[in-house]
C-alpha cells in the first residue's frame, strides 16, 4: 500500500514539474509579447488613437493575465519544491516499514506528510496565491521535533550528529503550524546537504525582549557545512536563486514569507569554512 502511495506521489511531482515549466515559459513569453506589443505602441504615439480607452482596457487585460500567469508559476514552483520534501519523508519511511515490517507510528507520520502535499496540490489547483496563514497556538519545540524526527534516518545515515538546545520558555506562539513545519523543513534539509557526512547540526530557541518588538522567539539552525560565499549571502532570499545542481532556489524564499506572514523575520549569518546559521524571530505569545 505504502509502495502505492509512493509511486502516486512521484507521478504528482512530475507532473507539477512538467506544469510549472509550462506556465513558467508561457509567462516568460507573454512577457516579450507584452514588450513588443507596448513598444510599437510608444513608437506610434504620433498617430491618433481610434479608441484610447479599449486600447487601455486591453492592456489591463494583459498586465492582469501576465500577473496571473507569473503567480500560478510561482505557486507551482513552490508545490513542486514541497511535494520533494514530502518525498523525502516517504521516502525515508517506507524504507525503515521494508526493513522492519509495519509501524502504526510511523504510517502516521507518512499519512500526515501525504496530507500537508494533498492541501498543496488543491493549493495550486485553486489558481491563487498561497492562503493566509490559520493562527492557533504552535509549541514551537514540538514541531521542531516533529520536523527532526521526519529526518532522523537521513542524519543517521550522513553520520551528523544533532545537538538540541531548547532554552526559549515559553515555546508557544501564534502561527500556522503548518507553515512553520514547512520553513524548519526547508531549513533543516538545506542544514543536512551542506553538511554533508560527519557533520553537526545545531538546534537552538531563545526567548529575547526587543525594543521595538516586545518578547520574540528566536529559532537558530546551524551547520557546519562548507559556507555560503560573500557574494551570495544578499541573494540567498531571492526566488530562484540557488547554486544546487538541481536546486529550485525557492526553499528559502518560503522560509522568508512564513516568517514575514507571522510578522517576524529570518537572517543568515555564514563563514566560508566554518559553517551557516539561520536563525527565524517570531513573536513569542504572551
Amino acid at each position: 500500500m505504502l509502495g502505492q502511495i509512493l509511486l502516486v506521489a512521484h507521478l504528482i511531482l512530475v507532473k507539477v514539474k512538467k506544469y510549472f515549466f509550462k506556465s513558467h515559459w508561457r509567462g516568460v513569453g507573454g512577457v516579450e509579447v507584452f514588450q513588443m506589443s507596448f513598444d510599437q505602441k510608444k513608437s506610434n504615439t504620433d498617430r491618433p488613437a481610434p479608441n484610447l480607452s479599449a486600447e487601455t482596457h486591453h492592456l489591463q487585460e494583459n498586465l492582469h493575465q501576465l500577473d496571473r500567469l507569473a503567480n500560478l508559476g510561482l505557486v507551482a514552483a513552490s508545490v513542486a519544491h514541497e511535494i520533494k520534501n514530502g518525498l523525502v519523508a516517504i521516502n525515508t519511511f517506507v524504507e525503515v516499514l521494508l526493513e522492519k515490517g509495519e509501524d502504526k507510528e510511523m504510517t502516521e507520520v507518512v499519512r500526515r506528510e501525504l496530507k500537508r502535499i494533498d492541501a498543496l496540490v488543491t493549493q495550486m489547483l485553486r489558481f491563487s496565491s498561497p492562503k493566509p496563514a490559520a493562527l492557533t497556538t504552535v509549541r514551537v519545540h514540538e514541531v521542531l521535533d516533529h520536523s527532526l524526527r521526519l529526518l532522523e534516518h537521513q542524519l543517521s545515515g550522513r553520520l551528523i550528529a544533532l545537538k538540541k538546545n531548547y532554552q526559549a520558555a515559553p515555546d508557544t506562539v501564534r502561527g500556522d503550524e503548518a507553515q512553520l513545519q514547512q520553513a524548519f523543513m526547508n531549513l533543516l534539509l538545506n542544514a543536512a546537504e551542506a553538511i554533508g557526512n560527519n557533520g553537526e547540526l545545531t538546534i537552538q530557541t531563545e526567548t529575547t525582549i526587543e525594543s521595538p518588538g516586545g518578547k520574540r522567539l528566536k529559532i537558530h539552525i546551524r551547520d557546519t557545512g562548507a559556507g555560503i560565499a560573500p557574494e551570495n549571502l544578499a541573494r540567498v532570499f531571492q526566488p530562484f536563486f540557488t547554486t544546487k545542481k538541481n536546486g529550485t532556489g525557492l526553499g528559502l524564499s518560503i522560509c522568508q514569507r512564513v516568517a514575514q506572514e507571522h510578522q517576524g523575520t529570518i537572517e543568515v549569518k555564514s563563514e566560508a569554512g566554518r559553517g551557516t546559521t539561520f536563525i527565524i524571530s517570531l513573536a513569542a505569545e504572551l
